[in-house]
């Protein structure tokens, strides 16, 4: 994008909200919960986004309302039409398996339900730690491919 798209983009008004926290639900049951300190949507824009300068927080729940994963960033953009999220800045997660994800950048797809990204990536575990830069996965972080990985694997003897 160059300097003048973005000055453009910059000039176009939108809404601005502070200190909001939502729910999201789907078929009437809540599953996701957003907390962020700055809400920034741009409804006349083409296409239309969301912005998040200070960071977002995002909980999913399972169906007894327990939060079983969530996501943090210290900044989000959401493009309404393609349905992509892009979270950049200490970009934290935990999956559904007590697994503890560590990057700088990283993108969720809603409509392939893929998250992804070429930055690097951290993988804490329970008995190990993986590295590597890249990686694809499920939305859940629960099937995942790290490219070009590293780290201690332990190996259970049979």
């Amino acid at each position: 994008m160059t300097a003048d798209a973005v000055q453009d983009r910059a000039s176009i008004p939108g809404l601005d909200a502070s200190s909001v926290t939502t729910l999201i639900s789907d078929s009437g049951i809540t599953r996701y919960r957003i907390s962020t300190p700055t809400w920034q949507v741009y409804d006349k824009a083409e296409p239309v986004y969301w912005e998040f300068p200070d960071g977002i927080y995002l909980e999913k729940f399972n169906s007894d309302l327990e939060v079983d994963t969530w996501l943090k960033s210290d900044y989000a953009h959401y493009d309404e039409s393609q349905q992509v999220w892009e979270l950049r800045g200490n970009v934290q997660s935990m999956n559904t398996d007590s697994e503890f994800f560590e990057t700088p950048q990283l993108f969720w797809n809603q409509k392939t339900e893929r998250i992804y990204s070429d930055s690097a990536i951290t993988i804490t575990r329970e008995t190990s730690i993986i590295k590597g830069v890249g990686f694809d996965s499920n939305q859940e972080l629960t099937k995942y491919t790290i490219l070009n990985p590293t780290g201690v694997f332990p190996i259970k003897d049979e």
